[in-house]
């Protein structure tokens, strides 16, 4: 490809709209180029990256004996209505109706319409194991779009479908997808962490992991072990109850009067205590549900552990002022879990259990109870690990010590069991006749995600780096100038070369000064780039810049193609296990 024909109009100055790395990159190397929020066009060269990550995840799927189909992106209403998701599902889903006043949805997710299929075609254990994945748009009406493809209306997924006999088949078709996604994501060329997840709105009991791109503007936490293979997204990691010793109050019972005094900040400092000696009470409104939250005062309240272990709820929030003070008489910020109604949940962390002479609020406006003991002035209705995980912590499964990183979430792998099947009826006869539910599983790539973050990962103050392996071109060919037959001759000759040779290549023939050509290369990203300039040519030579570590060196004519050629090959197949 020649850079006068191609659709690469790249710009100098950052779009005001664009907030991260890889929205600011993309729009100014000319890759995409916004329709409406959320949603984007791809020009050439952001194509081409979308289609080698499809590439890629085709053959691994193909790989473990996954079957490509294509489904609906419309899809009817009664399908989610019969797994009770239409009207959990919340204000995400597009919905529509057609000029006969049914009701349809934009797929945001495909379990209702793969599993109504798979129930009408298979009949017997003969027929599974079965997978079915597909590559396709997906829709979700998020209420902010934003980052560019890392939060879009619409984007481009990868979702396969597992379909089994037993938990134990399963089991290993969620091994082989686990094994699949390692395998994708190296052959990309990124570095990244598959963490313990929770499995959200698709559901599942059977656990879940993400897989993580490791990147410096992630938006997740990621929590590992530095001693062992533990790792999980810091909003499902298990903590363990750390037990703080020590009687700061020295022997005071009672209530004690803090005038205006709300915050755990502002009690410590007022009653001259540690943090470690306060429980924190949080009120919440699950729907329908009122109830109250503990941790101890140093602690953050998880509030996905929060809807797992007191919900599911459709809408999980803290509770309004007006709302306290109709539940508990008292006002904010002296809610307490002392002589609460018995018609109030109260729900406490596994440390606020193992706290001793602790400080809480009264459920009266300017004062505090003191000395409080669990189990003794306060009977919790559940405890559970409710907290969110710390690094420096030990680890859960070894004790050693957590560490915390950030991370872009570009694919998840879900063990659904039987949540779909059940509630759609899919069954199969086994091999005595008897009907059996189908055991389910879901695992999800986002691929335009997954460009998004390979340039967070992958990028420096020039441009973009992209990985050999999902580049958009693998080489740049760059004549400084248009003026000299020689230098124009040899660029066509390494150009038609390289070609030959199968280097994905593209030619930068434009007539313009050679700064120009070095900028949008680097800010493209190409990982290789031939400079051809009188002085180096008068000398049988070329130079040769490797994007990512910025070495240049200068080659002979004559051994230039063939050097690229095994650069590329090395690099197209170093991670190919």
């Amino acid at each position: 490809m020649r850079v006068s024909q191609l659709l690469n109009p790249t710009l100098r100055e950052v779009p005001a709209e664009a907030e991260v790395v890889s929205h600011q990159l993309m729009m100014r190397a000319g890759f995409i180029r916004k329709a409406a929020a959320g949603i984007y066009t791809y020009l050439p060269l952001g194509w081409r990256v979308i289609r080698k990550i499809e590439q890629i995840v085709r053959e691994e799927m193909d790989a473990k004996g996954g079957q490509e189909v294509m489904l609906p992106i419309v899809q009817p209403a009664e399908l989610w209505k019969e797994t009770g998701r239409w009207d959990v599902y919340g204000p995400e889903m597009f919905r529509l109706k057609d000029r006969h006043d049914r009701e349809f949805c934009l797929g945001p997710t495909h379990e209702e319409i793969i599993t109504d299929l798979v129930r009408g075609e298979v009949r017997s254990y003969k027929q599974l194991p079965l997978l079915l994945y597909q590559i396709q748009n997906k829709y979700r009406d998020e209420r902010r779009p934003r980052f560019g493809l890392m939060r879009g209306r619409e984007f481009i997924m990868k979702d396969l479908y597992s379909f089994d006999r037993d938990p134990e088949s399963s089991k290993e078709s969620y091994r082989k997808m686990y094994d699949a996604y390692e395998r994708i994501y190296s052959r990309c060329g990124l570095t990244y962490r598959a963490v313990e997840a929770d499995a959200g709105a698709i559901g599942g009991t059977g656990g879940s992991h993400e897989f993580m791109v490791l990147a410096e503007s992630g938006e997740a936490a990621v929590i590992f072990c530095s001693d062992c293979s533990y790792a999980a997204n810091v909003e499902k990691a298990e903590c363990s109850p750390r037990t703080v010793s020590g009687d700061h109050l020295q022997g005071k019972t009672g209530e004690i009067h803090t005038p205006a005094i709300k915050t755990i900040d502002q009690v410590s400092d007022f009653l001259g205590i540690p943090k470690t000696s306060l429980i924190k009470t949080l009120a919440y409104q699950g729907d329908d549900k009122f109830f109250l939250v503990l941790v101890r005062g140093d602690r953050e309240i998880n509030e996905i552990k929060v809807n797992n272990v007191l919900g599911p709820f459709v809408d999980l929030r803290l509770a309004e002022p007006e709302e306290i003070r109709s539940y508990l008489d008292c006002e904010p910020g002296f809610v307490g879990p002392v002589g609460v109604s018995g018609e109030v949940f109260i729900a406490a962390d596994l440390e606020v259990a193992e706290m001793k002479s602790a400080v809480c609020g009264a459920n009266k406006k300017d004062y505090h109870l003191l000395n409080v003991i669990c189990g003794k002035d306060f009977a919790p209705a559940q405890i559970a690990d409710l907290r969110m995980v710390t690094p420096g912590e030990p680890c859960p499964k070894c004790g050693g010590n957590l560490k915390d990183a950030r991370g872009i979430e570009v694919g998840q792998v879900f063990n659904l069991g039987t949540k779909y099947s059940e509630k759609l009826d899919a069954a199969y006869l086994d091999d005595k006749g008897k009907e059996q539910l189908i055991y389910m599983g879901c695992y999800g790539v986002g691929v335009s995600r997954t460009m998004a973050a390979a340039i967070e990962q992958n990028n420096d103050e020039n441009g973009m780096i992209w990985p050999m392996q999902i580049a958009p071109y693998h080489c740049i060919v760059v004549p400084v100038t248009l003026k000299d037959n020689e230098v124009v001759s040899t660029a066509e000759k390494i150009y038609t070369k390289l070609q030959e040779l199968g280097v994905e290549t593209v030619m930068d023939d434009r007539d313009e000064r050679p700064g120009v050509k070095f900028k949008d290369a680097d800010l493209v990203g190409y990982p290789l780039r031939i400079t051809i300039g009188p002085k180096a040519l008068a000398e049988g030579k070329v130079e040769l810049v490797y994007r990512k570590t910025k070495h240049t060196e200068l080659m002979k004519v004559e051994a230039v193609c063939e050097t690229i050629q095994k650069i590329v090959q090395d690099a197209l197949s170093s991670n190919c296990f």
